[in-house]
């Protein structure tokens, strides 16, 4: 596929690409078969060929290797903020295996056939788009173009129709007519597929991802936040859907690693309405949504198929990032023996069983790790700080006290129990309603509130921050 129009949607400062697009209008001869076409006419429809390519790590790392137990040891990618702790070595993530342009490089894929109906005016109708078709194959591309994030918005934004304003993003990309046309098809698709996800009960919570600027020495100077765009929406909804494929075409019986999400907490979830219902307009709109998430289930990996809630799929995978997740260079070695070679595997269920656990796992270490990172150089950059007053919320209630996230720079701290109100006063911790609130205030000395409720809107001064702890301590200004 080296002559096929091909690209990559990455981060501005990624090094290893792991997943490419590939785009190409085709014939309607090549689309569908003769009794596939159903009622619509010769000419009613535009077709189209969009690749899923998926860097073929499988084929540099095979099992019993040295390379293939360490990275079975480690799991994952480890993306702390200074730093990253690559699951493979950088000659494999970074080189080899990158789907750097003007490179040709090995790819595990999933290609579909789009038809598109046309309307009365020639105009395709992309909500109406079917795949009657599709291949999971092994491939060679080489990827003409490597757009950054800021630089695919743009496209969207520029493209016919769109309401939004072009993006701050200086230079652009460098495009021509194929790159428009692709983005434009790809853009409404990944639209598509979000609005049905979303129309059948997938969970649409998407959060700024938080950055930091470090200086030469390696300490924070800039807490930033990059929000999830349509370009972002427009590379997920394909990863998405190529996970998904995968799942459903080893059909079931077999022994196979699914990517699975469990129901979440009911009991949780009927405290939230609960909570939602007697707090009304008093309530915050993020302190449900923190609770909300709160009651989900943990994602895992397993050859026990329950279907993924947080989705609403009922087969999905991890096929997409080999480079940095081991489950997903275990899904294409069974791919490659269910569907490309028909060979039976040698592990039994039990022996991948345990290795999905043992994924698990180290995802669960590897983003413990991540959240400390941040901890930590959130209480850096907060020792600047000392003595200044911020607006933020409550986001946490325990018996010990209160958390509070600041509103822009999103760090959170505590207040301790015993700096909530003034000495002599106690304080109960209201589960149920989540809150704290103090049986003997006297109001005659301290005009503060004597009820502290989740998501309340605060003022505080920090007063200490650790970053060996990763801590940071506030007090009522």
């Amino acid at each position: 596929m080296r002559d096929v129009f091909t690209f990559t949607i990455d981060p501005a400062d990624a090094r290893d690409f792991d997943d490419a697009l590939s785009f190409e209008r085709i014939n309607q001869g090549e689309a569908s078969n003769k009794d596939e076409v159903s009622n619509l006419q010769t000419g009613s429809l535009a077709a189209y060929q969009i690749g899923v390519h998926i860097a073929d790590v499988s084929h540099y790392v095979r099992p019993g290797t040295k390379v293939d137990d360490d990275a079975y040891k480690r799991g994952t990618s480890v993306y702390l903020v200074d730093r990253v702790l690559p699951m493979l070595p950088e000659e494999l993530c970074n080189d080899l295996c990158s789907l750097r342009p003007g490179e040709d490089k090995l790819c595990m894929s999933v290609i579909f056939t789009f038809e598109v109906p046309l309307d009365t005016d020639g105009q395709p109708v992309f909500a109406d788009a079917r795949v009657p078709k599709y291949k999971i194959c092994r491939t060679v591309i080489r990827s003409d173009a490597r757009l950054d994030y800021d630089q695919a918005q743009l496209l969207i934004d520029q493209l016919p129709g769109s309401a939004k304003p072009a993006s701050k993003h200086e230079g652009g990309a460098k495009t021509d007519n194929r790159m428009t046309e692709a983005i434009e098809v790809l853009h409404a698709l990944s639209q598509k597929f979000r609005a049905e996800r979303i129309a059948n009960g997938a969970m649409a919570i998407a959060q700024d991802e938080m950055h930091f600027r470090l200086d030469g020495q390696g300490y924070p100077t800039e807490i930033y936040f990059e929000g999830h765009n349509e370009a972002h929406q427009l590379i997920e909804e394909f990863m998405l859907l190529a996970n998904r494929t995968v799942a459903r075409a080893v059909g079931s019986g077999k022994p196979f690693v699914y990517r699975v999400h469990d129901l979440p907490d009911m009991e949780k979830l009927e405290a939230v309405k609960t909570f939602q219902r007697k707090m009304g307009n008093r309530v915050s709109p993020q302190a449900i949504e923190l609770l909300t998430i709160r009651a989900q289930a943990k994602a895992v990996y397993s050859t026990y198929n329950i279907g993924h809630y947080g989705l609403a799929f009922t087969h999905y995978t991890h096929f997409t990032s080999p480079i940095r997740r081991y489950p997903d260079l275990m899904v294409h070695r069974l791919v490659e023996k269910y569907i490309l070679t028909g060979k039976k595997i040698s592990l039994t269920r039990e022996e991948l069983e345990e290795k999905c656990e043992h994924c698990s796992a180290c995802e669960q270490d590897a983003v413990q790790a991540e959240r400390d990172s941040i901890k930590m150089f959130q209480a850096l950059w907060m020792s600047g700080h000392i003595g200044e007053i911020y607006a933020g919320h409550i986001s946490g209630v325990t018996d010990f006290g209160l958390f509070i996230q600041l509103d822009e720079s999103r760090c959170e701290g505590l207040i301790h129990i015993t700096r909530v109100g003034e000495p002599g006063e106690y304080w109960l911790y209201d589960e149920e309603n989540y809150r704290l609130v103090c049986e003997n205030k006297n109001t005659q000395n301290d005009s503060r509130p004597a009820v502290y409720t989740l998501g309340d809107p605060v003022m505080v001064k920090v007063v200490r921050a650790d970053a060996n702890k990763g801590q940071i301590d506030f007090e009522w200004p």
